[in-house]
């Protein structure tokens, strides 16, 4: 039962040698709390006091001896329906968390889940005493790239380019999808220095090629717009963080796109 790939229905007497049934139950819902395995109990036990100690441990169902064989294949029959029913369960709750937070076209992190992560990046810098560079990054001419061949094609490059910048940024960097064509990115860095660095790897990681889809070969660039947060000089503010960084990208554009300022 400590094995990954554990049993997920048990068939246990209570009285066995060096652990008893009861302290199994225990331990085996003590491992996984929130997916328990599923677990019968057998026991020539029979008074009230007993049946209740047995489920309020952890058993599932509770079967007297002796028993009927035909209806412990039931009582099976049952705990592998129920843990059918537990397994589907759980997959609807997971997708239903990752559509909350994720975006649906790109698969990263959705605007809200990317604006709640800023909290939690704060206080993680402050610990390790390092820089938080907030950089809003924004596909240049994607309009253009909608109206000359559709949202079809613009969906298919969206996905591209953030593969692309995913595969810039380093595992405990975020990117959310802040809304159409524009991310949000977060990194954590030792300097600004190295934050520049990180933002001009991304905008040449989407520029290197064009991105071909079907017989089309498309050139996409990108402009990152960055500003930083220190503890030591500067205050929680994520609303005027997230405008500096804008007010950033924007020059950014300005100033001929394919580019990152920081500000």
């Amino acid at each position: 039962m400590q094995q990954d790939d554990a049993p997920q229905l048990l068939l246990l007497d209570w009285e066995m040698p060096k652990m008893n049934g009861i302290e199994v139950c225990e331990r085996v819902i003590a491992k996984d709390p929130e997916n328990p395995a599923y677990i019968v109990l057998l026991t020539s036990r029979t008074s009230s006091d007993d049946i209740v100690e047995g489920l309020s441990k952890g058993a599932s169902d509770y079967l007297s001896k002796p028993f009927d064989s035909a209806e412990l294949k039931v009582r099976l029959q049952v705990g592998k329906r129920m843990i059918e029913m537990q397994k589907k369960l759980n997959t609807t709750l997971q997708n239903l968390t990752e559509l909350a937070s994720h975006d649906a076209l790109t698969g990263i992190l959705n605007r809200r889940a990317i604006m709640a992560a800023l909290p939690k990046e704060f206080k993680r810098i402050e610990r390790q005493e390092q820089v938080l560079c907030i950089g809003m990054c924004d596909i240049d001419h994607f309009k253009q790239v909608n109206d000359s061949y559709g949202h079809l094609i613009g969906d298919e490059v969206l996905k591209e380019v953030t593969q692309r910048m995913k595969d810039a940024l380093r595992d405990h960097d975020l990117l959310g999808r802040y809304g159409g064509e524009e991310f949000l990115v977060i990194t954590p860095v030792d300097n600004t220095k190295s934050a520049i660095i990180a933002y001009q790897r991304i905008c040449q990681a989407v520029s290197a090629q064009p991105i071909e889809i079907d017989e089309l070969s498309i050139s996409i660039t990108v402009s990152c717009g960055v500003t930083s947060y220190s503890p030591k000089n500067d205050q929680q503010d994520i609303t005027k963080l997230i405008a500096r960084a804008d007010d950033a990208l924007y020059q950014a554009k300005d100033a001929g796109r394919n580019r990152v300022v920081f500000k």
